[in-house]
């Protein structure tokens, strides 16, 4: 019996064991008073990868009392006793359980949802593991580096009935709000054009080493780091910041994965631009430097029936951000402010006819929210997949070098296989989805 198939046995059997008492692993059952006095189980979640982004979204939920955080999960030993040493602190206790394999995390019964934040070529295994598994998820963006991967994701989530929330932490928001509530209730006017821009060509790799394989640092497991992407030796300016985003292997580029967040609010403000076929022309460079070789520039145009037309580029080419212009004025929202004409579109309160989106809040706490209900959380997972699409789509286009037909619907493009080919990734190293 190999260590791994060991190690699942020695945890089912712990869980198991539990009975009753509902612990697993050595942590307990945690439990808080609601409004009227009555005990309620608190939501227990898992963290699974905990770097940069991953220990501050782990943060964010260690500061909600809905939830206590029970594991942590990362291919970097240090990276995951650090975050343990987090959460033990938090709790002034000795709890928190620390995994080097997801799978085993995921294994655990006592663990209601989980929080993935590993590189977006692991998104898909993680997730549709985990919808597999029972958890609900909070999930960063974007949904995979294919359309595929992201359409695998969503069909794993609705399938196992789920609660998954995005990373698009934009929509819980006021300005964010506000700007789409602008544009969809119709005090723009009608919406001819929609401007997206976002980070880019600003990022620059950072490692400046040799290219040569390298010996893999003690307490890194390279191979689970590197999961399924085309098994490549190690190298240290392969997982560097911002470097590993501007690999093709482990990230689509900036076109997705920073666009998604402005492409969800271009969506969530206008659904046309990702429910609708559309023309995509793209024109794009793309990277040379080091380990670098996806989007680097980029500008594209989207074009809809009736006329609708959405340029979305890098934001050295126009301003950062999500503006919806229509024949009575615009909006123009970015994280460092909002702004319109006429500037009385700021100050507008909606009216009882009107749609209001959302009474989001705090992102983390909109999913706790939506585990208890059941409900969708604001940034679900079919507007994840939209969004992530999007930019993925806008890259095929530029990689191709013509214009493009888009069916959203049949999520393929019209008459054009080669292009359909570039919807799916193969996946390596013996790594299939759950």
């Amino acid at each position: 019996m190999n260590r791994l198939l060991r190690r699942r046995r020695f945890l089912k059997t712990a869980i198991l064991s539990a009975g009753a008492a509902g612990m697993a692993a050595g942590a307990p059952m945690v439990w808080s008073q609601d409004a009227s006095g009555a005990a309620s189980k608190k939501i227990t979640i898992g963290c699974i990868g905990v770097g940069g982004m991953g220990t501050g979204n782990m943060k964010n939920f260690l500061g909600l009392g809905d939830c206590r955080v029970v594991a942590v999960c990362d291919a970097y030993e240090n990276r995951r006793k650090q975050a343990k040493e987090t959460v033990d602190a938090t709790y002034e206790d000795k709890g928190c359980a620390m995994f080097a394999d997801y799978r085993d995390l995921l294994a655990r019964r006592d663990i209601d949802a989980v929080m993935i934040a590993v590189q977006d070529h692991s998104h898909a295994l993680v997730a549709t593991a985990a919808a597999k598994a029972g958890k609900d998820m909070y999930c960063e963006k974007p949904l995979g580096v294919s359309v595929a991967q992201g359409r695998a994701i969503r069909d794993a989530v609705r399938k196992a009935g789920r609660v998954f929330q995005t990373g698009t932490w934009q929509r819980s928001e006021r300005k964010f709000q506000h700007a789409c509530e602008l544009a969809r209730n119709g005090y723009v006017g009608k919406i001819h054009t929609v401007e997206v821009a976002t980070e880019g060509p600003q990022y620059r790799p950072g490692y400046k080493g040799t290219m040569d394989p390298q010996p893999v640092p003690p307490g890194f497991d390279w191979e689970m780091w590197r999961g399924a992407a085309e098994a490549k030796p190690y190298n240290p300016g392969r997982v560097a910041w911002p470097d590993w985003y501007l690999i093709w292997d482990y990230c689509a580029g900036f076109i997705t994965n920073w666009g998604v967040h402005h492409l969800d609010i271009a969506n969530w403000g206008c659904p046309t631009v990702g429910a609708e076929p559309c023309e995509i022309e793209c024109n794009a460079t793309y990277r040379h430097e080091g380990f670098t070789d996806n989007v680097d520039a980029w500008k594209a145009t989207l074009v809809y029936p009736g006329g609708l037309k959405m340029i979305f580029s890098d934001s050295v080419q126009q301003k950062s951000g999500c503006k919806f212009i229509g024949d009575e004025g615009w909006v123009h929202v970015d994280r460092s402010g909002i702004w319109a004409a006429p500037e009385s579109l700021l100050k507008v309160k909606l009216n009882s006819t009107d749609r209001p989106l959302t009474d989001a809040k705090h992102h983390g706490d909109n999913f706790l929210q939506c585990v208890r209900s059941r409900k969708d959380p604001v940034s679900d997972v079919d507007a994840a997949h939209r969004a992530s699409t999007l930019g993925l789509v806008c890259d095929i286009a530029a990689r191709l070098k013509r214009k493009l037909k888009w069916d959203p619907k049949s999520e393929r493009f019209v008459g054009a296989e080669d292009a359909d080919r570039m919807l799916t990734r193969p996946l390596h190293n013996g790594w299939k989805l759950a």
